[in-house]
């Protein structure tokens, strides 16, 4: 009696290049990884002309205080801008984290101010309250159906509401110097810890989509997630983990900013998902999904930060300040539009 094996499946849909798309450059055509790179020296470049601009229109603009200003800044979008690209590279997005940024905030001062727990307590806790959002975010998308601009928007509203609510309308206020070392002490002399965090945060999530299977599969869904599913691989699941460590970056935010105002800012938030979806696709990653870098993100934060930035010094009005950025944006999103029907 003999058995058969059965069928190797052949089809593109399964093909293994479909689910093992890493998040570093060895497995990926050499095309993909040049324009990759190429994206990422634009970036840079323009970064160094807005530097070298703002330097000559103003001699406010290079100086170590102002310089460690637009550090503390980026890293908040930073840290925002980071956990987004994950879910910008799954092909979704998530307009719930400034609010969410807000809502973590003031979760901690909730914890460590009215109801007196430890420190550390309260820092997990306003953590764990962003990465609650991205899971009910992530459930919402796969289970319920919807898509990620609706669930995430609905998100945005709900968190916003919350912070107000619960805080009274009312800023919540840090005694603990201890607190606010957390952003402002400076373990190295002369960098604020928030920068720290945000490079260790960079660091982790550089690790994570280059170096293990949430990456590989964060990479394959963005590029294509039927034929992920239809390899076997369980995309509902792995899109709420994603929404998951999504939220767990919102929520560091969130105690960064508190800890570098001293205050939980109800009414805080709103626009920062802006900057931090600008930074992400600045940096090289798609709209569309499949493509995305760690380091081109961090070079569009900065990019973000030291923009408005400029713009304050040159006291250019903040209506015109905004119409700046939403012109950044259209030029961003525009050109991953463009590079992409050149490589269809």
């Amino acid at each position: 009696m003999t058995t058969s094996t059965p069928p190797t499946p052949t089809s593109s849909a399964t093909a293994p290049e479909q689910i093992n798309p890493p998040g570093g450059t060895e497995r990926r055509p050499i095309g993909q990884v040049l324009r990759s790179q190429l994206q990422q020296s634009l970036a840079f470049a323009t970064l160094v002309v807005l530097i070298i601009f703002f330097s000559i229109s103003s001699s406010s603009f290079f100086t170590v205080s102002n310089i460690s200003g637009i550090l503390l800044s980026t890293a908040v979008i930073g840290i925002l801008a980071v956990g987004t690209t994950f879910v910008i590279i799954t092909g979704g997005i998530d307009l719930s984290i400034g609010t969410g940024m807000t809502l973590c905030a003031v979760m901690t001062g909730v914890f460590i101010t009215d109801m007196g727990l430890p420190l550390i307590v309260g820092v997990i806790g306003g953590i764990a309250t962003g990465a609650l959002m991205g899971f009910i975010n992530g459930l919402n998308i796969t289970f319920l159906g919807l898509p990620p601009f609706i669930a995430t928007l609905a998100m945005m509203l709900i968190a916003q509401g919350l912070a107000l609510v619960i805080s009274g309308v009312a800023p919540i206020y840090f005694a603990e110097q201890a607190f606010k070392d957390i952003a402002l002490g400076t373990l190295i002399p002369g960098l604020p810890n928030a920068v720290l965090i945000l490079f260790a945060c960079a660091l982790v999530a550089y690790v994570v989509l280059s170096k293990t299977i949430l990456g590989r599969y964060t990479f394959a869904i963005g590029s294509n997630e039927e034929a992920t599913r239809l390899s076997g691989v369980n995309t509902r699941k792995w899109t709420i983990l994603i929404y998951t460590v999504a939220g767990i970056f919102t929520g560091i935010a969130g105690v960064v900013i508190a800890a570098r105002l001293g205050s939980a800012q109800p009414q805080l938030g709103t626009g920062y998902e802006l900057q931090a979806i600008a930074a992400v696709i600045i940096g090289g990653t798609s709209l569309l999904g499949g493509r995305g870098s760690i380091l081109g993100t961090l070079i569009g934060a900065l990019i973000m930060s030291v923009l408005i930035n400029g713009l304050r010094i040159l006291s250019i009005q903040t209506e015109w300040q905004n119409v700046v950025v939403g012109i950044v944006i259209l030029v961003a999103v525009f050109t991953d539009s463009l590079r992409r029907r050149r490589e269809a």
